[in-house]
């Protein structure tokens, strides 16, 4: 049987040179071949480019909260990836965003996500294992592959096959929302993501000079938020359970 086409691939903002240190050391540590994906950069996105790629209130449950720049910027860096997958003809490639570290876990994680991948299409290596439950599909010794409901939050690391980036980007032509809360509408995107625990990896953008996608709001946005996040979210939990059951 011919072993799967596997590749690397860390999505990096050129100009976050804080974060190549982490990049270099991923590249060194990483069980594949890894390449660089040059990040869309928010403060060289034209209007009209933003305006093409972003459109709001185009699923349910709708989005309460307008994208910023940097989100718009982000889902783009993101679709950029998918497509470099299907133009390199792999069978699959770990995501990695620039940010994160890999922990001890993270072999018998990586080794898990290979073996379930064409379940799922796309298997979560979430940084906060305590976030998700689901159904178990997998276990291996301490590893546990589980479906869960619903997806969990966050884009840090994740496996992806090339017929789910295809999915993906097919359902991704215009979007109205983050790209994690996106991953989460199985109802949208037709895959049913699967997520390891333990991960075997973790968010260090602390470390780094903070996140990238940060931007100064008003309290009375941010009073906002507040408010119609755990709405948001309840509907989220409505939506995946009734898929689940389609």
């Amino acid at each position: 049987m011919q072993k799967p086409q596997i590749k690397a691939f860390i999505i990096h903002l050129e100009r976050a040179t804080e974060r190549r240190a982490q990049v270099n050391e991923l590249i060194s540590q990483l069980p594949v071949p890894a390449e660089i994906i040059t990040a869309v950069d928010a403060k060289q996105l034209s209007d009209a480019d933003a305006a093409q790629a972003y459109q709001t209130r185009l699923h349910k449950p709708y989005y309460p909260f307008r994208l910023s720049r940097n989100e718009i910027a982000c889902f783009l860096s993101h679709r950029k990836t998918w497509q470099t997958i299907i133009d390199q003809n792999l069978d699959a490639a770990l995501v990695l965003e620039d940010d994160v570290a890999l922990t001890a876990d993270f072999p018998a994680a990586f080794k898990a996500a290979t073996e379930i991948a064409k379940q799922g299409g796309l298997v979560r290596l979430p940084f906060r294992s305590d976030r998700e439950t689901g159904a178990v599909v997998l276990e291996q010794g301490t590893t546990k592959v589980i479906r869960p409901v619903p997806v969990g939050l966050g884009m840090v690391a994740q496996l992806i096959t090339r017929d789910a980036a295809q999915a993906l980007l097919k359902a991704t032509e215009k979007f109205d929302r983050p790209v994690d809360t996106f991953a989460q509408m199985n109802w949208v995107t037709g895959l049913q993501p699967l997520s390891v625990v333990p991960g075997g990896v973790q968010e260090i953008s602390a470390n780094l000079g903070g996140s990238t996608l940060k931007q100064n709001r008003s309290l009375a946005h941010k009073l906002h938020r507040e408010l119609m996040r755990p709405f948001y979210r309840h509907s989220v939990k409505t939506y995946s359970r009734k898929s689940g059951k389609a």
